[in-house]
């Protein structure tokens, strides 16, 4: 790896490890309350009181930017998450099952495949209403094809690898060769999957979220605040850009680490 890119791996851990901590912690960044409301103070532009300004309620934006990261975050986790073992357990399933079974989980994961992840993910909150819990299960539905679809491809892979084979000859049950043998190759390339894919699903669970069909007001999450700054977007560009911005870092940073692991394992495996 060359140094510019060691500079710029650690600098996206760093900023990861900073949202981290502002998710479980975030009384360690500021003091105040993101929900407190002032209308004598709204709309005021960034200062040392209020580095991020306040908003139309006269909340203080740094508080809810660092208050947000719990919610935006946690939902692209938890979506992440659940993809990742829903697709195992499919993936894996069918990369063994009969050839009509697989074919059948194939071409119903082709049809999910052929449309956006984030249309998939509007048209499942569509059907099952709004809320943060609606949010999570939609872009992990949206998301669960690609995890399927690796996890299929590397059962298929793994399963008739010299090792596995080795072990079957010498009388080890096929279910205990495939969890020994089998499922940690799967695992581990569904965990580089799932970094890059961490940052696709908090950027979907924000625009959702944007479209009015995630959390609620007052609620601090980060699409939610970039929506409310829209119409005031000429007045107080502060109210949307420093919310957009953790957005973009999250992502960013998502996938440069994501992208990183994968060209290694990529490396290891050529």
């Amino acid at each position: 790896m060359r140094p510019a890119q060691r500079v710029l791996l650690g600098a996206a851990v760093a900023v990861l490890a900073v949202i981290a901590v502002a998710a479980f912690a975030p009384q360690l960044f500021t003091p105040l309350d993101p929900l407190q409301t002032d209308v004598r103070q709204a709309l005021l532009a960034p200062s040392p009181e209020h580095p991020f300004g306040t908003d139309q309620s006269g909340r203080d934006v740094y508080s809810r930017v660092v208050y947000g990261a719990a919610r935006s975050v946690g939902i692209g986790l938890l979506a992440t998450a659940l993809a990742f073992g829903i697709g195992l357990v499919v993936g894996s399933l069918s990369g063994v099952a009969p050839r009509a079974v697989d074919a059948v989980a194939m071409r119903a994961t082709d049809i999910l495949l052929a449309f956006p992840e984030f249309l998939i993910a509007l048209v499942v909150v569509a059907v099952l209403g709004p809320g943060p819990a609606n949010v999570a299960l939609a872009v992990t539905i949206a998301a669960v094809p690609v995890y399927v679809r690796l996890a299929r491809a590397q059962t298929r892979t793994l399963r008739n690898a010299e090792h596995v084979e080795a072990a079957r000859i010498l009388g080890v049950p096929g279910p205990l060769a495939f969890v020994r043998h089998v499922a940690p190759g799967v695992v581990g390339s569904l965990s580089v999957l799932a970094t890059i894919g961490i940052g696709t699903s908090i950027l979907a669970a924000a625009g959702l979220s944007f479209l009015g069909l995630g959390p609620t007001e007052p609620t601090p999450e980060w699409g939610l605040m970039l929506s409310g700054g829209r119409n005031v977007i000429g007045q107080a560009w502060w109210v949307s850009v420093f919310p957009g911005a953790a957005i973009t870092l999250t992502v960013v940073a998502a996938t440069i680490v994501g992208r990183t692991l994968r060209s290694r394992a990529d490396g290891r495996l050529s």
